[in-house]
């Protein structure tokens, strides 16, 4: 692979649609990756998404993309899955589902097809920064262009 090509960025290739990739540095003992993505790149974090595996119902895992900052309503997206609940998947788990490091880990080329969920937030945004596959990579892409090369589906899944 290229400098800056993960299995993300070559999934977004080859579903044809533009995106530009970024590089900040990474602190692999920094807490909130996804602020910490915002603030070394001078980005609005309300622009800048991460992502976060969680298991409905003990048995479905989903992938959810939402804004740095914000945080996630987990019965919202139990919900949608018609769920009792959510949890977070442990790192080591979400690592081997997805093949990607957490802190890394991107909706795009995943190594297990799972339902993924952008938060509506999205949608109003020109564009937005999401993981491209490797630590200290993401990628810039319109919200639309994400949601159809991830195959999503757009909803509310933040806390108020």
């Amino acid at each position: 692979m290229q400098q800056n090509e993960t299995a993300a960025t070559a999934a977004l290739a080859e579903h044809g649609v533009p995106f530009s990739v970024h590089r900040y540095d990474y602190n692999p003992a920094g807490a909130l990756i996804g602020m910490q993505a915002a603030t070394a790149m001078g980005e609005d974090p309300a622009c800048v998404f991460k992502t976060l595996m969680v298991r409905v119902d003990r048995e479905k895992p989903v992938c959810l993309i939402v804004p740095a900052a914000g945080k996630v309503n987990l019965k919202a997206v139990a919900a949608l899955f018609d769920g009792r609940n959510a949890r977070m998947i442990p790192a080591e788990e979400a690592e081997a589902l997805t093949g990607f490091q957490v802190g890394g880990i991107s909706p795009f080329g995943q190594r297990t097809s799972v339902p993924i969920v952008i938060d509506e937030t999205a949608s109003g945004k020109e564009h937005i920064y999401i993981n491209a596959g490797e630590r200290g990579l993401v990628v810039k892409i319109t919200p639309e262009d994400a949601r159809v090369a991830a195959n999503a589906i757009l909803a509310p899944i933040l806390s108020s």
